[in-house]
């Protein structure tokens, strides 16, 4: 189900996010680009311009008519999501709207664009994150899908194969954090079996489990004194936190 109430991108809501990005940091938020910020390196120790990006002129109409076109995609869904999102973010670098902080904006974009088409994973594992700890390749897809932009001659695909990477290393590390999530579930409950079926005295109460085994939750105590009583290991004399466990076995 796609998420419901997203936020429509235009500049307006650009330039917020922005805004918000500075809020904290002193930096001056919520604006386009008043001097020209070209992309360069010092990796062969010299300073040396890797890609020039719009001109600040000529930069609130191409953001403008690149957000107006990007809508339009999705609303026709020209493409497939990731593709129109990725092709998306790599007009957004180019562009390279703001003084300051157009990497963390695009990335915030990208996280607000993977959750509108229902890649919920960005809930749960930061893309961003995933984003800037690949910063070479990142740098390196880029640089390959930005040669000829400004001709049209450019071609997407290597920030695209970068990008799709990106997401599914996302859904690798919450394919792990689930099962971890599982495995510690099932630790407990195993704590909890063995001390009521080895440990514990023939009779007890509920609360003597949970002040003997701190850190593991009183709905996992219940739960499995009632698999226990189903299976006929312990039986219940009485009701609720008072009652009386006595074991079978």
């Amino acid at each position: 189900m796609r998420q419901e109430a997203s936020e429509h991108l235009d500049l307006p809501f650009v330039l917020h996010l922005h805004r918000h990005l500075f809020a904290h940091s002193g930096g001056r938020g919520g604006h386009l680009k008043s001097d020209q910020n070209l992309i360069v390196s010092y990796e062969s120790g010299s300073r040396r311009t890797v890609f020039e990006p719009t001109p600040p002129a000529e930069t609130e109409f191409q953001l403008s008519e690149l957000l107006a076109r990007y809508e339009a995609a999705k609303q026709d869904r020209t493409a497939h999501p990731l593709i129109l999102t990725g092709a998306f973010v790599l007009d957004f670098l180019a562009i390279h709207p703001v003084a300051d902080g157009n990497g963390r904006l695009a990335r915030l974009l990208t996280t607000h664009e993977l959750l509108d088409s229902d890649y919920r994973v960005a809930r749960y594992v930061s893309v961003e994150q995933h984003i800037y700890e690949s910063k070479n390749s990142y740098y390196r897809a880029l640089y390959e899908s930005q040669r000829g932009w400004h001709q049209a001659e450019h071609t997407i695909w290597p920030w695209i194969t970068y990008f799709c990477a990106i997401l599914a290393s996302a859904y690798g590390d919450f394919e792990k954090q689930v099962a971890a999530a599982r495995s510690q579930s099932g630790n407990k409950r195993e704590r909890v079996r063995e001390h009521v079926l080895e440990h514990a005295p023939g009779e007890f109460r509920r609360r003597d489990v949970e002040r003997a085994l701190p850190g593991i939750s009183d709905a996992t105590v219940r739960l499995v004194l009632a698999e226990l009583r189903e299976e006929g290991k312990i039986e219940a004399q009485g009701a609720g936190r008072g009652a009386r466990w006595r074991r079978l076995t």
